[in-house]
């Protein structure tokens, strides 16, 4: 044997450090298998859930009640858009329009509003998506004060006017 093959197969020789990542990854399937086993059969819980008929074959005649929602509150997915015209800086009228437009939401808590300021350039638009979310707190303050609030500019050729996309929480 030369020198240059016997220093190929020394190269070549078990290192226990290349053994490493087929370890963990072993370890995660593991893992993996372990937490999805630990869940319950959704199939199971459904069918335990469904009342069974009695020996008459008629259903129980007292339904048992809908179980009450547990658990944080959720967004409604689909937001409602708003178009609100107000004069930058008359406050009681951008309040007033805003009211009158949120109107028939009453009783609904709005949990994130998009408000997107037209003006011509980006500065003057976002300006008027700020003064739009401090009236929001004014016109509504039970639907919109604990609400998270952003300011966007939507480039226009006018300003005075916003776009509002507020998202519900669920009911």
């Amino acid at each position: 044997m030369t020198a240059s093959s016997k220093a190929a197969r020394r190269g070549r020789r078990f290192n226990p450090l290349h053994l490493a990542g087929w370890l963990f990854a072993d370890m995660l399937l593991v893992l993996a298998l372990v937490s999805m086993g630990d869940r319950a059969d959704p199939l199971a819980a459904e069918t335990a859930a469904r009342p069974e008929p009695s020996a008459s074959g008629e259903a129980s005649a007292s339904p048992s009640p809908s179980p009450t929602p547990t658990g944080p509150r959720s967004l409604e997915l689909k937001p409602v858009k708003i178009r609100v015209v107000a004069a930058a800086g008359d406050r009681s009228a951008m309040v007033a329009r805003l009211r009158e437009a949120t109107e028939r939401h009453d009783g609904r808590e709005a949990a994130l509003i998009l408000t997107f300021g037209e003006a011509p350039d980006t500065g003057q638009g976002q300006a008027y998506a700020d003064e739009i979310n401090k009236a929001l707190e004014k016109a509504r303050p039970d639907m919109f004060g604990e609400a998270v609030k952003r300011s966007f500019w939507q480039g226009s050729r006018s300003s005075g006017s916003a776009a509002l996309e507020i998202y519900f929480y669920t009911r």
